[in-house]
């Protein structure tokens, strides 16, 4: 008989939540300051968990809504990742999603702020139909993905920004049936999450080159302890937990992985003594990993979520005020 004792298999909901509300009181720690290019995303990761664990009031609203007017960038119309920084339009995106989930979007966004954030958006779009992060120049399918999401929730999408963009993301399918950051860039299941997202909201889907191909590349991300990984002989990461299961979930075919297995991997990666989840069992935990490991969670049915749009990563009874495109 074994001696060692298995992890329970329930989430802990509350020490999550006292998790995510501690990470903004760790100003001691040089790694507070050092994280500064990702604050904005790390507070959509904590408040995007809250929202799904139906804990949203545990965060002071209207602390959040100071915190991204102060990282609004005047200059361009951008939000930045922290203030005093550059914008980018990532940070911009989690901007966007923190102000929508607490439907304080029309009261931040209106006016010339609003014309001068669809302009920044709209403007880095290059003419191949990609997207540059920022004024630097750098293309990846996720800023894609995130410029095309925050105009969806803006209503601001048009065919002249649309189209281009489905055509770049179909150039970066590959033989394998998923997709890179860039046309002939190695197969990742972040980047097959960005891709597949785009073509959702643009209302692309049909044009995938080969689906069943493409469903079958996600499903083998399942390795033998129930995760998933992000490329071929990878460790699992509880991250995929989102990224593959959403791909599944966008084209309906959940059923394609073990659920039960990966519900196991996710539960394992938990911190049951002080919260968050990890990447993997008894790793270090951090707010990416807890978001996403809630999300796949919630994907999968867990009991007492909030149902997740796999197509936004936000709450479904969120997006569902979000008008889809083509706009009627």
């Amino acid at each position: 008989m074994s001696l060692v004792s298995e992890k329970p298999k329930f989430l802990a909901k509350e020490l999550h939540i006292k998790y995510i509300k501690s990470l903004d009181s760790q100003k001691q720690f040089i790694e507070y300051w050092l994280s500064e290019h990702l604050r904005m995303n790390g507070l959509y990761w904590g408040i995007c968990a809250l929202f799904t664990m139906r804990s949203e009031s545990e965060l002071d609203r209207e602390e959040v809504k100071k915190f991204i007017l102060e990282c609004y960038d005047d200059k361009n119309g951008g939000f930045a990742s922290f203030p005093k920084h550059d914008s980018h339009i990532l940070s911009t995106l989690s901007a966007l999603q923190i102000l929508k989930m607490y439907d304080m979007l029309d009261d931040v966004v209106k006016g010339e702020r609003r014309d001068k954030l669809v302009r920044f958006i709209k403007g880095l779009q290059l003419p191949d139909g990609s997207f540059q992060g920022d004024h630097f120049g750098e293309v990846d399918t996720r800023f894609i993905y995130t410029a095309i999401q925050s105009l969806a929730i803006l209503e601001e999408l048009t065919e002249e920004i649309v189209n281009p963009a489905v055509e770049f993301t179909l150039l970066c399918q590959n033989f394998d049936g998923g997709f890179g950051m860039i046309p002939g860039a190695e197969s990742h299941a972040a980047q097959v999450f960005t891709c597949l997202g785009t073509l959702a909201l643009a209302g692309a889907l049909d044009k995938l080159k080969d689906e069943e191909l493409l469903v079958w590349w996600l499903s083998e991300r399942q390795v033998a302890n129930g995760g998933l990984n992000g490329r071929p002989e990878k460790l699992p990461d509880v991250c995929y937990s989102w990224w593959v299961l959403s791909c599944l979930g966008i084209l309906g075919k959940l059923n394609y992985i073990n659920e039960k297995k990966l519900r196991e991997f996710i539960l394992d990666c938990q911190d049951l003594e002080s919260g968050g989840i990890s990447d993997r069992p008894d790793n270090q935990v951090d707010a990416y990993h807890t978001l996403f490991g809630i999300a796949g969670l919630s994907l999968l049915g867990y009991e007492n979520l909030e149902p997740i749009d796999p197509i936004y990563c936000m709450p479904c009874r969120i997006t569902a005020t979000i008008k889809k495109f083509p706009y009627s």
